[in-house]
């Protein structure tokens, strides 16, 4: 099917993010691909091929089609119910994570059921009160891990936590994390665990603060070019065009779009391109918000319809079939993913998930 939007997909990008993200460190690279590679679609191939050693996904769904496709580096899987599909995540040599006492017994439940030995990492929850472990289960989840992996079910290959505030460079939450993390390793180890890799930092750590990385850093917002503590530059991968549906030539107090909350100022120019909410543009903007017309800037009038936007294209003369860049990596003077987010209120990676599927992507190696 024929689409006037489309998505380009730079892997050059995502391999030059991956090889300088893993230049920076001495810990292994775990490359973070859940939500289709934040949009981003085969980033997991492009990724091993850069410097990764491993990938990291939410659910077991998500981990299964990429051993599918052939992949076989090791993949860790760390957010499913109790009753996930373990079964077939063991058959396919899925690390899995044990975020409860409740998780790790069935894992290893599942594990004796089948004679397999399950690859956990236990997770611990250190400051977000959202997945992993409490601290007050910590050593009993230790202990049951150790008695697992004696009766053959269980093989903690890993420790991990998540960091709240890493976005914030220094901050004290982070110090106290890494601390908390720090003694829940020591913890394993002194009940007879021996994790191969310790791991908490994401992407804004990861680039800010080495004390973080322990043995695994997982990478996913920055492989794509977005870095969340905005301390470092790195290469958008996803450009976002569409085309001028049509134009039309307006008088001065023209009302545009729906609640006739956009005035012209003046005599104007009028461009009607057919993208909107339901393809992934936030409908709450910025009156500052722009895309890219012949090398211009120019503002969206009004507000973003479920199929289409307006932009008020002054005295170009703009024709239909002309393209419109969204957002893009910045070359040409487009908008950025960090100005969108921006002008949206929200974060790059929401933006980079949220693409339609009219939209038709195109991957470039």
């Amino acid at each position: 099917m024929h689409s006037p939007t489309t998505l380009r997909i730079d892997g050059r990008a995502i391999v030059e993010n991956t090889r300088r993200i893993a230049a920076s460190t001495r810990a292994e690279v775990m490359a973070v691909v859940k939500a289709d590679g934040f949009g981003h679609g085969r980033a997991a191939l492009l990724a091993l091929e850069a410097g990764a050693t491993r990938l990291g996904v939410t659910s077991i769904e998500e981990a299964l089609p990429l051993r599918w496709a052939g992949v076989e580096a090791p993949i860790l899987s760390w957010l499913n119910p109790v009753d996930a599909d373990i079964v077939s995540a063991l058959r396919h040599r899925i690390e899995l994570a044990a975020p409860s006492l409740a998780h790790l017994a069935r894992i290893a439940s599942e594990a004796r059921r089948l004679g397999a030995r399950a690859s956990v990492h236990l997770h611990l929850d250190t400051g977000m009160s959202r997945d992993g472990a409490p601290a007050s289960d910590w050593r009993t989840m230790c202990a049951l891990a150790r008695e697992y992996e004696r009766e053959g079910t269980v093989r903690v290959v890993g420790i991990m936590s998540h960091l709240a505030r890493a976005d914030e460079p220094g901050h004290p939450l982070t110090v106290r994390q890494r601390l908390l993390t720090d003694a829940a390793a020591r913890t394993a180890r002194s009940r007879g665990l021996t994790p191969r890799f310790v791991h908490l930092a994401a992407t804004a750590a990861t680039l800010t603060d080495p004390s973080t990385h322990f043995d695994l850093v997982r990478v996913g917002a920055g492989l794509y070019g977005i870095d969340p503590s905005r301390t470092t530059t790195l290469r958008g991968a996803m450009t976002l065009t569409t085309h001028v549906t049509t134009v039309r030539e307006v008088r001065a107090g023209t009302p545009v779009g729906y609640g006739a909350g956009y005035l012209t100022r003046e005599a104007t120019r009028l461009a009607l391109v057919p993208l909107g909410y339901a393809d992934g543009i936030p409908r709450a903007l910025s009156p500052d918000a722009r895309v890219l017309v012949r090398g211009r800037r120019v503002p969206i009038a009004g507000a973003v319809s479920m199929d289409q936007l307006v932009l008020d294209v002054g005295g170009m003369p703009v024709q239909a079939g002309e393209e419109v860049t969204v957002f893009g990596p910045g070359d040409a003077g487009e908008p950025t993913l960090a100005e969108w987010a921006g002008w949206a209120g929200t974060i790059e990676h929401e933006l980079v998930t949220r693409v339609g599927p009219r939209v038709h992507v195109e991957a470039a190696a």
